[in-house]
């Protein structure tokens, strides 16, 4: 791989973000109801929506220039980009019928193969350097470098408060055809929002997986903070409201493995709806309060601010 030297530290990170007027992360089981836990009442949204996020900031800020390529897009055929390393290791996969034979045989010659297709694909791609990737066309030909899990990990974001969804009824002036027309029939329609809704996301960032597996690099996740603050500014749409990042807390560990558990370094910050607001409706509502105490002195904890768009 080019000369990018991995992470030396551990991180660990909370996002709090807030939603006014909009569905932050529609469910397709539930007709693209918000995400939420039938028992608590709490809002959620899944890593999987904001990685994509994240994924489509990095594509537009770097217009998919080495090394800031991504590798899950919307449409996009991965197979193709699998063949970008086989063709490295001068195989053809397009159109070859014997594909999965082919790399099984090289493999047995070649036990780096694995390492450097890997090293290839890490090297190329943000998002499988960031978050890893299952690539299809190796996992078929029986390649350990198939699966590469990556250092930085996301959990679901919860709602700090049970969220109130409501269901708006629309109608659409238009029609759509002569008959239509005649009949002056309206179509109706519905559209689900949370009035107001300030949600909690914790992440990771393993230094171990960076070194050993991906190479995520500094410049990596500087791109990765300004990913994640930035990440609403272009994602804009009718459907999802007024959302925006308002806090990303960041704990810096003095050493690869870690100096403390992740569950205690989130415990020491402390989010709740202020005594004298009876129900949320801006990010003022909230109080904030980060618990230095219990942090160990190896542990650094800062507040990132904007970053460029």
């Amino acid at each position: 791989m080019t000369e990018r030297t991995p992470i030396e530290n551990r991180y660990d990170f909370t996002i709090l973000f807030d939603v006014e007027n909009g569905n932050p992360n529609g469910d397709p089981d539930s007709g693209n109801m918000p995400r939420v836990d039938i028992e608590t009442g709490n809002g959620l949204v899944t890593d999987v929506c904001i990685k994509r996020k994240i994924r489509d900031y990095v594509q537009l800020a770097m217009d998919e220039r080495f090394p800031w390529r991504i590798y899950i897009q919307n449409r996009r055929t991965l197979n193709r980009l699998d063949a970008e390393a086989l063709e490295t290791e001068g195989i053809k996969s397009v159109g070859n019928k014997d594909l999965a034979k082919e790399i099984k045989a090289m493999k047995k010659n070649d036990p780096e193969l694995d390492r450097r297709l890997r090293d290839y694909m890490c090297e190329n791609f943000f998002d499988i350097r960031t978050f890893g990737a299952v690539m299809t066309t190796f996992v078929k030909g029986n390649l350990a470098c198939g699966q590469v899990r990556g250092p930085v990990q996301l959990g679901f974001a919860r709602s700090i408060d049970p969220i109130d969804v409501q269901e708006i009824s629309i109608t659409r002036i238009a029609v759509t055809t002569e008959a239509d027309a005649a009949e002056k029939n309206n179509t109706m329609g519905n559209k689900f929002i949370v009035p107001y809704g300030l949600y909690r996301m914790n992440g990771y960032v393993s230094a171990k997986l960076a070194q050993n597996v991906t190479g995520f690099c500094n410049e990596d996740l500087e791109m990765l903070w300004r990913a994640i603050l930035n990440m609403f500014e272009f994602d804009r749409s009718a459907a999802r409201g007024n959302m925006a990042v308002r806090k990303l807390y960041v704990f810096k560990h003095g050493s690869a493995l870690g100096d403390a558990p992740s569950w205690k370094l989130f415990d020491a910050i402390d989010v709740r709806r202020r005594d004298d607001v009876a129900v949320a409706r801006s990010f003022g509502d909230y109080d904030i309060k980060v618990d230095e105490s219990v942090i160990p002195s190896s542990v650094t904890v800062d507040e990132l601010v904007d970053h460029e768009l």
